[in-house]
């Protein structure tokens, strides 16, 4: 009798126990995570997910204390924050629409769990995807969009809005509230600078932030005092780092200056004390910077591998590879003189790379990847990105937190960025250590995408659906 009310009481027990743990739809344990704030490694933890969400990180031996419908064993593995491509582009016309749709999976293939749309000629789609993705009912990396690009009259690209006065830019700005757009792009192919520096300052005052190539007619104190908020490619930070950028802002806008002789202008008056002085006040007004060092890479250095070869071409649609098609001409048509001049403009613009950082200026990892540009691959590119990243100047660390850190602070997400309780649960679980050797990106374990675990061989095959369709 005693040893039967004692089994009645363990079990009432055991149910009790049962009921008081905390239920989640996946539970990672055995993990080390990387804190991308500070680098430091955290090892044994388990991490639980409900709805898309981080519910508790916690040591394993606490793990008695949960239960879930799935379980991923993490041992040996490393985990972070999904990784975000915060410059690409969607676009190539209406007809290349289901093209760029099989980019996503793509994305989430290679670990990159968000994505910035920097202006597409296809953005009712793109759009409709952003939606459909954030509710659930399509497979992707979240999508930030600026949708089409504000320009001036006649400009060379397809899709923009074009403006020419106030009036217009006021009319743009309400119609890309309308389409809820998550930024403004603004770029200078024919806009004046006058109203260049107006747009931005409307676009600002109408809540949005903005995303900018910038017009060589005006200097970065100018572009800061607007209240752009993200330069778009290295480039112009050579620029704003010499010595003399405001006598060569009033050359070009005087039309004294351009072309071959502006670059060299550039690189000849390269001056580190006034590159840090600009840049420190770009940090000031809360400036970003994307790089997108991987198409200046792959043009700058063409003659050495025109990636006519490249197996990732599997992945890109025939349509969207026509694309390349003008660039690639181009740059093909250069002398021994003209490939070593762009090797020289390269290697002096990445010059400014470390000294951004040193300013404060915060950057963004991003690719330029899609429609136009050349051998910049969707997926696998921003890999190669963060790698450009560490070979001209920044450490590991500081290109992960360009990813997955400075990017969604752009947007003020801030749940994202960490794996902490209450955060997003976008994961990239890496079987190296990237502190270590940025590569290890590479090494990719599983994804975990809004709390749905993509292991390896669901990434396989996503990758292989892709190159099915690209082969119909």
């Amino acid at each position: 009798m005693k040893n039967l009310q004692m089994i009645i009481l363990a079990l009432f027990f055991a149910q009790v126990t049962f009921a008081q743990r905390k239920t989640a739809d996946l539970l990672i344990k055995s993990a080390t995570i990387i804190d991308i704030k500070t680098g430091k490694l955290i090892p044994k933890q388990s991490i639980a997910i409900k709805d898309g969400v981080i519910t508790a990180v916690f040591k394993d031996q606490q793990l008695s204390g949960y239960t879930a419908s799935q379980t991923l064993d993490a041992t040996g593995k490393f985990l972070m924050p999904g990784l975000w491509d915060n410059h690409m582009h969607f676009g190539g016309g209406t007809q290349l629409i289901e093209e760029n749709k099989n980019l996503l999976p793509l994305y989430l293939a290679y670990g990159i769990t968000t994505i910035r749309d920097a202006a597409a000629d296809i953005s009712p789609s793109v759009l409709q995807w952003r939606d459909e993705i954030a509710n659930g009912k399509l497979q992707g990396p979240t999508i930030f969009t600026s949708g089409p690009k504000l320009e001036g009259y006649n400009s060379s690209w397809i899709g923009d809005i074009e403006v020419g006065n106030t009036k217009e830019i006021l009319d743009a700005l309400d119609s890309l509230k309308k389409m809820k757009v998550d930024f403004v792009k603004i770029t200078d192919n024919t806009l004046s600078p006058p109203l260049f520096l107006e747009s931005i300052r409307l676009a600002r005052a109408a809540g949005f932030k903005v995303s900018a190539h910038i017009p060589n007619a005006l200097s970065m104190e100018q572009i800061a005092g607007a209240g752009l908020t993200s330069v778009e490619h290295l480039g112009y930070a050579l620029k704003a780092a010499s010595g003399q950028e405001k006598e060569i802002s009033k050359a070009v806008a005087e039309g004294r200056l351009k072309g071959k002789a502006f670059n060299q202008k550039v690189m000849d008056t390269f001056d580190e004390t006034a590159a840090l002085a600009t840049y420190k006040n770009m940090a000031k007004h809360g400036m970003y910077l994307t790089p997108t060092l991987s198409l200046s890479y792959i043009l700058a250095y063409f003659e050495k591998d025109n990636h006519k070869n490249d197996d990732y071409l599997k992945y890109i649609g025939k349509g969207l590879q026509q694309t390349y098609v003008g660039r690639v001409k181009r740059i093909e048509q250069d002398n021994s003189e003209a490939i070593e001049f762009r090797h020289l403009l390269f290697e002096k613009t990445v010059k400014t790379l470390p000294l951004l950082q040193k300013a404060g200026v915060k950057i963004m990892a991003g690719t330029d990847a899609g429609y136009l540009n050349s051998y910049t691959y969707p997926g696998i590119g921003l890999h190669k990105e963060l790698e450009l990243m560490v070979k001209y100047g920044l450490t590991p660390l500081q290109a992960l937190q360009a990813s997955v850190i400075n990017s969604p602070s752009y947007f003020n997400k801030k749940e994202y960025g960490s794996l902490q309780k209450g955060k997003k649960a976008d994961i990239l679980l890496l079987d190296e250590n990237p502190l270590q050797n940025i590569s290890a990106t590479q090494k990719i374990y599983a994804v975990v995408a809004k709390g749905t675990v993509l292991d390896r061989t669901i990434l396989d095959h996503m990758l292989e659906s892709v190159k099915s369709k690209n082969e119909e």
